[in-house]
């Protein structure tokens, strides 16, 4: 692929760009091509120009996807600096780029005294990929604070959904997976801005003391079945501590991979399928992945 065959963009391409250091995880291929739009009217012009023709991926922060080995096909889109600020709109709701990083946007409203947000200093990721999972912990998620997406479709065509549209789910959504969030408007209701500071530091504390924070890590790496937890299925079978090549089932929470002694994307993704295939022997029970996988050969 050559810029030749590329849409004009006001934004930057590179071309062949390894993206491993663009994930929590730090491995993976190539991009054929990396793009960083502009605005959100040079992705417009991009997607109306290429129609189709070329395979398109976004990306956010790469806190929660595994790029495979074998890179990514196409466009992979990543939403910079210009996608990230936060605008407070006449009632007090919020305007936020959806590449703002959950954990800034905690912060904003903390120091604005508008609650709800303290939830978000515990997900890793942006705003983008919040809404696009109905991300989630200690007992609220994105669809709580949701009132509209603004996104483009594949043809760059602008458009706003109400939350009442997007049918949020368990770490999901029901809209079409080729939309591109560009802005969420979120709800702003007003609260004491200590008591918020102190619910945040509860959760950071928590975190920290139950999940490997600090390691290469792509947060929880399966959804929770209806009515049970993930960690406690992988426990009961013995795979706390599994490990193949490089890639580690975490000791300290076995619903995290940890990338622990150079592990490639490969090792994390079979360790994955392993597991996933010995607490369904175990337990009868079958764990969808929560990490999005992307990138070629799409089966291990």
């Amino acid at each position: 692929m050559t810029f030749m065959k590329l849409p004009a963009v006001r934004g930057k391409y590179r071309e062949n760009y390894n993206l491993a250091h663009l994930t929590w995880f730090k491995v993976g291929g190539a991009a054929d091509v990396l793009y960083k739009p502009f605005d959100e009217d040079d992705i417009a012009d991009f997607l109306k120009q290429n129609s189709g023709k070329l395979p398109v991926t976004i990306i956010g922060a790469g806190s929660n996807i595994i790029i495979r080995d074998r890179g990514i096909e196409g466009v992979v889109i990543k939403l910079g600096s210009g996608f990230t600020e936060i605008e407070t709109l006449p009632k007090g709701d919020l305007l936020v780029g959806s590449a703002c990083l959950n954990f800034n946007l905690a912060k904003f409203a903390q120091a604005n005294s508008i609650k709800g947000f303290e939830f978000l200093v515990g997900i890793p990721g942006t705003v983008g990929g919040g809404v696009a999972m109905n991300a989630g912990s200690y007992g609220s998620e994105f669809k709580d604070l949701v009132k509209s997406v603004y996104a483009l479709d594949n043809l760059g065509i602008k458009m706003q959904i109400p939350v009442e549209d997007i049918g949020f789910g368990y770490r999901k959504n029901s809209l079409p997976t080729n939309l591109i969030y560009t802005k969420v408007v979120f709800r702003g209701d007003m609260g004491d801005a200590d008591k918020i500071k102190l619910k945040m530091q509860e959760i950071n504390k928590k975190r920290s003391n139950t999940q490997p924070i600090t390691e290469k890590t792509g947060g929880s790496t399966f959804a929770n079945p209806e009515g049970k937890k993930a960690w406690e299925l992988i426990d009961a079978a013995g795979l706390r501590g599994a490990k193949i090549g490089g890639a580690l089932m975490s000791t300290k929470h076995c619903n995290f991979i940890i990338n622990q002694d150079n592990a490639t994307a490969d090792d994390i993704e079979m360790l994955g399928e392993f597991v996933r295939r010995k607490v369904m022997e175990h337990s009868g029970i079958e764990l969808k992945w929560e990490i999005k996988r992307i990138g070629r050969n799409e089966k291990i």
